[in-house]
């Protein structure tokens, strides 16, 4: 045991000087607001796609969903559809024109931003809202990503949770601080790599025998795992079951993380790209994690007494009893690249939220381009504090932190997205009770059990949003002619290409 820590210390600390390399090769090339919110929108095809997906996934794809699969069976491959299908989506509804009207709105950095320009917003309601919401939501989002981490450094080398959570933020918060979007966008694709790699090689060199000896292993375990309509307990999953793990699909439209790899792509061209290269990379990694958790049931029944305590720690548990020390400790470095990923991501987009939508907008309009990055900056130390002590409960769910703040982002910004870059009518007031309304109906629908109460907090999220924009924009007043006058040059840009 002590060879395999030693290994798999050695490798960890390599891993993050490579990481650290990245991010000071970063913090050389950032000059300005714009290099450090959006790496001045020179990313190419390779980093917008991977970075995109790592920073989708974050520590729940190696942890949250084998878990989930573990102990769902087949029932897994609703939630690993919904994702797979909405991530296409957005690549192919909102890429090419939230770039572009970006672009067209003055160069909007952030996505609250956006929202202001496109509509006209003088009052900075829009902004101050749309922040509001990234934050409350992201600290949610990062503490999953922390929880991860200290799960992973409490399992691999037996550390008190608390001190393992500690050391993971460390490590996320330094290179996200100064190298910014790019450090965090480059370190996202050597990350993505990994974590794919890992999710192919763990559930072949676990598998003992062909798929058709892991299915007969199932049935013997308990053949309720090997359908699609049945829960492990051999009920028929209900209408409202299946729409809750399809729909996490829906929540792609409304993450600023993901969006903001979007506005940073060097052109439209590269997005298309890039849409191709993360389809690969998501379903080969949503199909691997998958594989670990059913893999593991028959795992954990041969070698565990058919007992795990935690679900979530069982690609670990199948790195360690399969691999050597060395390989053990770069596949396990890739659930650190998997939480750093998203984690860093997050603390980004929260602090330029903090930094340009709270601080430029309502409290210095003046401020140097300097200080706006070292507000943000003084924002990721501040907020990763926040997610750390949210944090500290060694019983928190990855999966359930992660789909809280999942449908928080998909309901409050999903819809206003999707109808801002498709339908001119759409208004400022409409745009503002959208967020409101789908933000609000996650945090009071959570509350909620029983019936519908039950079904995933984003489908009444999404729908009410949706419903309120839409009325909201056809009673209120018309869109200026400036507003449709921009809507049109985006479409015309677009139509060009």
């Amino acid at each position: 045991m002590l060879d395999q820590n030693v290994a798999v210390i050695a490798t960890f600390i390599f891993y993050l000087a490579m990481m650290m390399g990245i991010g000071f090769w970063a913090y050389k090339k950032t000059v300005n607001s714009s290099d450090y919110f959006l790496g001045g929108r020179q990313l190419g095809p390779w980093p917008t796609a991977i970075s995109a997906g790592a920073s989708d996934m974050s520590g729940w794809l190696l942890l949250g969903l084998p878990g989930y699969a573990l102990v769902a069976g087949y029932g897994s491959f609703w939630l690993a559809g919904g994702l797979l299908v909405g991530s296409w989506l957005n690549w192919l509804i909102c890429s090419r024109r939230l770039r572009t009207y970006t672009i067209i709105t003055n160069d909007s950095l952030t996505l609250p931003e956006y929202f202001s320009r496109r509509f006209e917003d003088k009052s900075k309601l829009l902004q101050t809202f749309s922040a509001f919401f990234i934050l409350l939501f992201f600290l949610f989002y990062t503490s999953a990503g922390l929880v991860a981490g200290g799960k992973l450094f409490q399992t691999v080398f037996g550390l008190d949770y608390q001190i393992a959570v500690v050391i993971g933020t460390v490590c996320v918060v330094s290179y996200t601080l100064f190298g910014g979007f790019l450090a965090v966008s480059w370190t996202d694709l050597v990350q993505g790599l990994l974590m794919a790699a890992a999710l192919v090689a763990v559930p072949i060199m676990a598998m003992d025998g062909s798929l058709n000896e892991l299915t007969t292993s199932l049935a013997d375990k308990n053949p309720n795992l090997l359908t699609v309509f049945t829960d492990m307990e051999g009920k028929e999953m209900t209408g409202i079951a299946i729409i809750s793990l399809v729909a996490w699909g829906l929540g792609y439209f409304g993450q600023p993380h993901i969006l903001a790899r979007f506005q940073a792509a060097s052109s439209n061209k590269d997005l298309t790209t890039a849409r191709r290269i993360s389809l690969v990379w998501t379903a080969i990694s949503i199909t691997g994690a998958i594989f670990v958790g059913l893999i593991g049931i028959g795992f954990v029944d041969a070698n565990l007494g058919g007992v795990l305590e935690d679900s979530e720690t069982i690609f670990m548990i199948l790195v360690n009893s399969v691999f050597h020390p060395v390989v053990a400790g770069i596949l396990l470095a890739a659930i650190l690249a998997a939480i750093m990923s998203t984690a860093d991501s997050q603390l980004l987009v929260s602090s330029s939220a903090l930094a340009e939508d709270f601080f430029k907008q309502l409290i210095k309009p003046d401020a140097k381009s300097e200080t706006v990055v070292l507000v943000g900056r003084l924002g990721v130390v501040g907020l990763s504090l926040i997610a750390l002590a949210l944090a500290f409960d060694p019983d928190s769910s990855v999966l359930g932190l992660v789909s809280y703040a999942w449908a928080g982002f998909g309901a409050a910004f999903g819809p206003v997205v999707i109808l801002s870059l498709y339908w001119s009518r759409m208004n400022f007031l409409g745009a503002l009770s959208g967020i409101i309304v789908g933000g609000v109906t996650i945090v009071v629908w959570k509350q909620l059990t029983g019936g519908w109460f039950d079904m995933y907090e984003i489908v009444p999220g999404i729908v009410f949003a949706t419903i309120a924009i839409v009325l909201v924009s056809l009673v209120t007043k018309a869109p200026s002619d400036t507003m449709l006058a921009k809507h049109k040059e985006m479409k015309d840009k677009l139509s060009k290409l």
